[in-house]
């Protein structure tokens, strides 16, 4: 077999490194490719002696990696045979549990360049961001406005996992300014890839407070933090005497409700506080920041153009990422997917086991 030959695949292989048998429902996101699932951890002497030969004879080979958690043997692989190379995360509107329930997700991102929350290169997101022209797209920018109204009339966020609460009674009654801190997984890539200084959750607290010694800052750490499933890193009783720590599940959207200003490192939070047209302070440089909606405290001199939020939202929610249906296995826009997390919300709520083989990642 001669490169530029199939290799033996009757469609074109898609390698995908760091995908368990979990995972398998990606066949269903590819079904006009040869998917070939590597497992979490590959051998590089079984890599050699089974794949690597089929890889290299069919020039349609491409690596799909789950963000860069591949061995760094397969990133010099591709590399030193020009092999393409995929990078895939999770969309900004997932599912209606966290991560770690096993959810399928709604939607993927699929990146050529990078990852969108890695400030050090250029993503396919960054690219669209500071070159696609919005002025000139006016179906693009309509959709982009009706579907942000959605979003946030249905109060729906990346994850939707938590039923609504009084939030007035949690916050109490407000007599000052009133901050948010995002708290994150402070080992997360986000942060690893998305901020250039050592800083952690308290660090941000601490920050919020001294800039603001006269607010109330409210501190929500981590849904997957509180509940076990990623380290907590910083203790949140260490800042209890500045700020009011909430560790109740709560909807995201209304963590944001009589908020006046959010502070975050690169959390997607940000963004939907920016939605809402709450200011936001990032310390990293996550995706939206960079141009000019954001107090950013991280540079990126790669991003010199001024966008509105719908602008950002039409890239980043619209054109980047891919949809699909996890029920009915089919691409779908995002449209349809908001109504969809909305029936799913729905029936999470009402106590409905909606099709869960379906739902699960398997």
């Amino acid at each position: 077999m001669g490169k530029g030959s199939s290799g033996g695949f009757p469609s074109p292989p898609l390698f995908a490194f760091f995908f368990d048998d979990r995972k398998l429902f990606l066949k269903k996101w590819f079904p006009d490719r040869t998917l070939l699932i590597m497992g979490m951890r590959v051998d590089r002497k079984m890599f050699d002696q089974h794949f690597r030969r089929r890889l290299l004879a069919d020039s349609r080979s491409e690596i799909l990696s789950w963000g860069y958690r591949a061995d760094k043997w397969v990133y010099d692989f591709a590399r030193e045979n020009s092999i393409p190379v995929i990078y895939c995360e999770d969309g900004f509107i997932r599912s209606t549990g966290l991560g770690n329930e096993r959810q399928q997700p709604l939607s993927l991102c699929f990146d050529r360049q990078g990852l969108y929350f890695d400030a050090r290169t250029p993503s396919d997101l960054e690219t669209l961001l500071q070159n696609y022209d919005f002025d000139n797209d006016v179906e693009l920018m309509r959709r982009a406005e009706e579907c942000a109204a959605t979003f946030l009339k249905s109060g729906l966020s990346k994850y939707n996992f938590a039923e609504n609460i009084d939030i007035a009674a949690l916050y109490g009654e407000k007599k000052a300014k009133r901050i948010l801190v995002i708290g994150q997984v402070e080992d997360d890539a986000s942060i690893r890839y998305g901020c250039d200084q050592k800083i952690n959750n308290n660090d941000l607290v601490r920050l919020a407070h001294a800039e603001n010694p006269d607010a109330q800052i409210i501190y929500k750490p981590h849904p997957d933090t509180i509940y076990g499933s990623r380290k907590m890193l910083s203790d949140p009783n260490e800042v209890a005497d500045i700020a009011t720590v909430v560790l109740d599940r709560i909807p995201f959207s209304q963590s944001l409700e009589t908020i006046d200003h959010v502070y975050t490192i690169t959390s997607l939070g940000g963004f939907e506080a920016l939605l809402r047209g709450i200011p936001v302070t990032t310390l990293g440089c996550p995706f939206y920041a960079g141009w000019g909606l954001t107090d950013a405290r991280q540079p990126n001199p790669r991003r010199t153009r001024t966008l509105s939020v719908l602008n950002v939202f039409a890239a980043a929610y619209i054109l980047y990422p891919r949809y699909f249906h996890p029920i009915e296995n089919r691409t779908i826009e995002i449209e349809e997917a908001l109504e969809v997390m909305m029936s799913l919300k729905t029936s999470r709520e009402d106590g409905q086991d909606l099709t869960p083989s379906a739902l699960k990642l398997t």
